[in-house]
This record gives structure tokens, sequence and C-alpha cells, in this order.
């Protein structure tokens, strides 16, 4: 995906503290921190591909170490998306606060709280990646997602079978995409989400 310059530098940036508070918080894999531009950051920008919205509120489930949250609210900075980061380890929100103070990030908040404990957010887009299997991950969207909203959902190889245990207890319509930095995974569409057996 190709970005402007701006976006390029605070996503430089971004990495450059994302390597730096890895040596004292696990935000990434150690392994994969020479890899990422590619397995982390470009593995996220998909979404920006895939999403359609420049407004309204994208809630990020589990930001961790902003994956993909805060490479989102980085590669839209120049929409009128407002992004709000969900992240209950204290440590991986202060690290969340510090990119969006050094980024200069007007549009993107960090919310140091378990997902449960929030009342709902009312999310027109919503997003998250290696947090939970499918079915927690729909419980949330049931609480915090829109009627009209739509999920973008990042998941490994074994997505088919998640899809099958959510759809025990959940209705939704969903669409997969083929990652194209893993191969066998999928970013997972999901709207229209209800209680309920298909």
């Amino acid at each position: 995906m190709i970005v402007s310059r701006e976006t390029s530098d605070r996503l430089e940036l971004y990495g450059q503290l994302l390597t730096r508070w890895n040596e004292r918080i696990n935000l990434v894999s150690s392994a994969t921190i020479a890899d990422l531009q590619t397995r982390h950051i470009g593995d996220c920008l998909q979404l920006v591909e895939l999403n359609d919205a420049k407004i309204g509120t994208w809630v990020d489930f589990g930001s961790g170490g902003g994956l993909p949250g805060m490479v989102l609210a980085i590669a839209m900075a120049d929409t009128d998306m407002q992004f709000l980061l969900v992240e209950s380890d204290r440590r991986k929100s202060a690290f969340l606060q510090t990119v969006v103070r050094e980024t200069g990030l007007k549009r993107c908040t960090v919310i140091a709280d378990r997902i449960e404990n929030l009342p709902p957010l009312n999310a027109y887009r919503a997003s998250a990646r290696a947090l939970a299997p499918l079915s927690q991950l729909v419980a949330y969207l049931h609480l915090h997602m829109a009627p009209t909203g739509k999920a973008y959902l990042m998941k490994g190889r074994r997505w088919q079978s998640e899809v099958k245990d959510a759809e025990i207890d959940w209705r939704f319509d969903y669409a997969s995409h083929s990652s194209k930095t893993e191969e066998g995974a999928a970013i997972l569409e999901i709207s229209g989400v209800s209680h309920g057996t298909v």
C-alpha cells in the first residue's frame, strides 16, 4: 500500500518507539522485530484497503502494541474517523499514549480498561488482531458495534473452525479476505451480529 510522506514518517516513528519499548515490555515477539514493516505494519495496512469509511468511531479491541489500531489511526489520520484503542494492560496503554503524543495524532484515544467493563461504544468500525477466539470477539461486537457497523478481524489459519464455533451461539454475516502477508490466514469482515443460532 502506498502512503503519504507524512504517514510514512509517522509509521517509521511508531516502529522506532515499538522497537524501543519492546525491550522492556512484550509488545510483539522479539523474533519478529526485524520484519516489523511486513509482518506487522504491512499486515495491518490491509484493513485500510478493505475499509470504505472515512468518518465515525473505530474501536480497536485489545490494542496491545498498537496492531492494528495504531497503524490504522496513523494511516487514516487525514480522515474524520475517531479511533478508540482499548487496552487493559497499563504498561501497554502507556506505550500507546506515548505513540499518540509523539506522532501528534488528533483523533486517537487510548482507553485503559477491559472491553467488558465499557458501556456500549456504538462503533461504526471495529478491529482486533490475535486477541481471542471469534466466538468471544463476536460477543464484543454485539455489545459495542453499531447496528450498521462492520468489523475487520485478523485471524490465523484456523479461522474456518472459529467461524463454525461462533455460529453455534451467534448470527452474523461475514466475508473472508485472504491475508497478503500470511498464507492461510484471513481478515474476516463481519456485520449484522445478533444472538441466536444460524
